[in-house]
């Protein structure tokens, strides 16, 4: 049950990245990058946004590696045969 429950949290919060329209995601980092002091259209200010996608990516593919797995792994146990004499 309690897998059950951590997994729907980690659905919801995957998608809840997906309710920022592309514009607006790309508002936000242009407001965070003027807000470093970069100035717009120059190499820095392209630079800041790209490390702010990156770094959005690397959080994305971190929240899904750190996730349990769907199914348990399969254990598979070997019994050697015992010879009768």
């Amino acid at each position: 049950m309690s897998r059950t429950i951590l997994i729907a949290a980690l659905a919801a919060l995957v998608l809840s990245g997906c309710t920022v329209s592309a514009e607006e995601r790309r508002t936000r980092d242009q407001q965070t990058c003027r807000g470093y002091g970069f100035v717009e259209g120059s190499e820095a200010f392209a630079n800041c946004m790209l490390q702010l996608d990156l770094d959005r990516r690397a959080a994305r593919r971190e929240a899904l590696n750190s996730a349990p797995p769907l199914f348990p792994p399969t254990v598979v146990v070997v019994r050697e045969q015992q010879q009768t004499p």
